[in-house]
């Protein structure tokens, strides 16, 4: 009995010590005053721009402001020519750029069937990729892959979302 005594002792004692040393006691937080701080840095006539870490870094990717979509026509992989302009700025841009890969991705609006989809946005890929490559893009830096109908922008069934999803998309490939 004298052995369960002690134990039961010790056991408080342990327990007792955790809250009272290792409690949860919080930091007390300085509350804000109401005047601004000065500025030291000011003060000492140091550059202020160059010492500010910013708050976020946003990775933007390469030709970003370059590279839009280029749309087609119900059931047809030939380039409009509203959207020669684009690929020709995109082919400018590859030149300026050689070390960079794009992949260009043929997409369908939901209409056909699955296998014909991925055929025809094929066609729609290499068709951008052939009007590139007559522009001076050598054509190893430019690879196409279909998605057909799975990838759609809009998954409304009207006419207008129907023109949103059939398209080439390019994206760096490095």
């Amino acid at each position: 009995m004298h052995r369960i005594s002690r134990f039961v002792t010790v056991a408080l004692l342990v327990v007792c010590g955790v809250f009272a040393f290792g409690g949860c006691a919080k930091k007390p937080v300085a509350e804000p005053t109401a005047e601004p701080m000065e500025d030291t840095q000011a003060l000492r006539g140091e550059d202020v721009a160059l010492t500010q870490q910013p708050e976020e870094t946003i990775y933007v990717e390469p030709g970003a402001g370059v590279f839009q979509d280029i749309h087609f026509e119900f059931d047809k992989y030939r380039i409009m020519s509203d959207d020669e302009p684009v690929l020709q700025r995109i082919a400018r841009w590859l030149k300026e750029n050689e070390d960079v890969k794009v992949l260009i991705e043929g997409h369908c609006d939901e209409r056909g069937t699955n296998e014909y989809n991925m055929a025809l946005g094929e066609q729609r890929a290499l068709a951008a990729r052939r009007y590139m490559v007559g522009l001076g893009v050598t054509a190893d830096r430019l690879n196409t892959i279909s998605y057909g109908e799975e990838q759609p922008l809009d998954s409304s069934s009207t006419e207008e979302a129907w023109a949103r999803n059939r398209r080439d998309h390019f994206t760096v490939s490095e």
